[in-house]
């Protein structure tokens, strides 16, 4: 049976869901039967195929109109909890955008309160859709790369400086008194840290015991454009990370597991693996991967395990809220970032390989002896 749905936050990221609704529509999966924006979209902003749906500011009244099954939620992150929870009231069903929420908190009122509605939730990282991550779980439990010691995640990106006046929230920790937490690992860059620690076994909050962030910033904004965290976990892998999106060459975010005898290195936006073993040539392999929504639906007709469930994005979310705990992010001295007057953006010169070393040895900028990273930049452990 085709599956009605609404979608929440159509403009932005939210295009791309309008393209994936109508591959699916096409399909026969799912019908948009509305849309929930501001100002209503266009003619000419919405993709042929996709009907006539109904448009309304109202996700209440939107989803009552329509009898929708499931909502696709794409709005500002301070809105998602009430917006998902609004949804789950109406026994509407939710796939709901990264991150899910800006604080813990926030994320437990949601989680609670969607699992007491009864209804099932989706959070968007299309990352762990990927076939490559239970083919990488088989080799690391088969050992072989010998004995996991560690998982790094490394994002080399770019945005101009218009990125940050896309929407009055956009670079920002907070926006009249309510979090935000707008950063480089928590938003463009959060697939890397939940691959990363979805890798390691360590999804839940309590898989979480320590998280050590270093947040910088070369822009002009409230949150973090270059940053770095280092998780400790229950199941004893650490997890280091580090972001930028000043990038001397903007480059594929991966995440790299480390072994004692090789290294495995996930492409993730690619669905590219490159395993890497003593005594053994390089073996690389392209994997296929599973659309959430799609994903979601399955769960909804047949029992479909869902792939990225609130509570397994827990110890993503104690990421977060130890990003929203440390102290403010440092801008980078004088002189450790310039202009590229063509693209309007700020690069930081040196990061690219400062990220990737951070990835390849688990260390922090600071320990890596970055320029910029200390005394300047205050680190403060969050004990969880």
């Amino acid at each position: 049976m085709t599956v009605p749905l609404v979608l929440a936050g159509a403009r932005g990221h939210g295009r791309w869901h309008l393209e994936n609704i109508r591959r699916l529509q096409d399909k026969g999966v799912v019908r948009l039967a509305g849309i929930c924006e501001l100002t209503p979209l266009t003619a000419d902003e919405l993709p042929d195929g996709l009907g006539t749906p109904e448009q309304s500011a109202d996700l209440g009244a939107l989803l009552d109109a329509t009898g929708a099954r499931v909502a696709v939620i794409c709005t500002p992150i301070p809105t998602h909890t009430d917006l998902a929870l609004t949804a789950a009231a109406r026994g509407v069903h939710l796939l709901l955008e990264k991150p899910p929420a800006p604080s813990y908190a926030e994320f437990r009122r949601m989680a609670d309160g969607v699992a007491a509605a009864g209804v099932a939730c989706q959070i968007g990282f299309q990352s762990l859709g990927s076939h490559a991550l239970p083919a990488i779980r088989t080799l690391m439990a088969e050992g072989t790369i010998g004995e996991v010691v560690g998982i790094g995640g490394a994002g080399a990106w770019a945005r101009a400086e218009a990125y940050y006046r896309r929407a009055p929230w956009a670079g920002r920790r907070r926006l009249n008194g309510v979090d935000v937490i707008d950063g480089a690992l928590t938003n463009p860059l959060a697939h890397a840290v939940a691959t990363a620690l979805a890798l390691g076994g360590s999804t839940r909050a309590e898989d979480v015991t320590e998280v050590e962030p270093e947040l910088l910033r070369a822009n002009d904004i409230e949150s973090d454009d270059t940053s770095c965290v280092r998780v400790s976990t229950a199941q004893g892998h650490p997890v280091t990370v580090a972001a930028t999106l000043c990038a001397e060459e903007p480059d594929e975010p991966y995440v790299v597991v480390h072994g004692s005898r090789g290294r495995i290195t996930f492409w993730y936006r690619q669905d590219r693996v490159l395993l890497q073993r003593a005594d053994h040539g390089p073996e690389e392999h392209e994997y296929g991967r599973t659309d959430l929504l799609e994903n979601l639906v399955a769960h909804l007709t047949d029992g479909t395990r869902l792939l990225a469930a609130p509570e397994e994005t827990g110890a993503f979310m104690k990421v977060v809220e130890a990003i929203r705990l440390a102290p403010d992010p440092t801008p980078l001295p004088a002189g450790s970032w310039h202009l590229l007057p063509d693209e309007q953006r700020r690069v930081v010169p040196g990061v690219d390989a400062l990220v990737a070393a951070a990835a390849d040895t688990l260390a922090l900028y600071s320990e890596l002896g970055a320029p910029w990273a200390l005394p300047s930049a205050p680190r403060k452990e969050v004990s969880t």
